[in-house]
């Protein structure tokens, strides 16, 4: 395996902001299965390992069922999420493939599921902190600890 930069020790500072964008999200009114559904989901799309194995464990934490963390790379063709879980998970995929761009429809669909324009705020704002991690945890080779 190649040795990288540990980034949290070499710029300290870029961490303590990374980290201010978490406690900013746990002070939001997202609810921590949506949070961890956003994480896990954007983590599948990026590959990033470390990510995919810390957030399930802790949507497990939140009660979590394992059926849905199973089903969640295929959460279009099951029954098991809310309209506005579908809404969040579309919007996680669009924005972590933003080089497709967010389709109105998407958007929209959203903006009507959650009907909270300070929730939608707060969904893309854990969409956008999520990518920034897996970009830190996938260029770093941050691995997951086996249990």
């Amino acid at each position: 395996m190649d040795n990288r930069i540990n980034i949290s020790q070499l710029e300290p500072e870029a961490y303590k902001i990374m980290y201010a964008f978490e406690k900013y999200l746990s002070t939001s009114k997202l609810t921590p299965i949506h949070k961890e559904l956003i994480k896990i989901r954007a983590s599948q799309i990026n590959g990033c390992a470390f990510c995919i194995n810390m957030h399930t464990k802790d949507a497990r934490k939140y009660g979590e069922t394992e059926q849905r963390i199973y089903a969640l790379n295929a959460w279009r063709d099951t029954h098991f999420f809310s309209e506005a879980e579908k809404a969040i998970l579309a919007l996680t995929e669009e924005m972590t493939l933003i080089p497709n761009h967010v389709s109105d429809a998407t958007y929209e669909n959203a903006r009507k599921a959650l009907n909270d324009d300070n929730y939608l705020a707060q969904v893309m704002m854990a969409i956008i902190t999520i990518n920034s991690w897996n970009r830190i945890a996938i260029t770093t080779k941050m691995m997951p600890e086996q249990d």
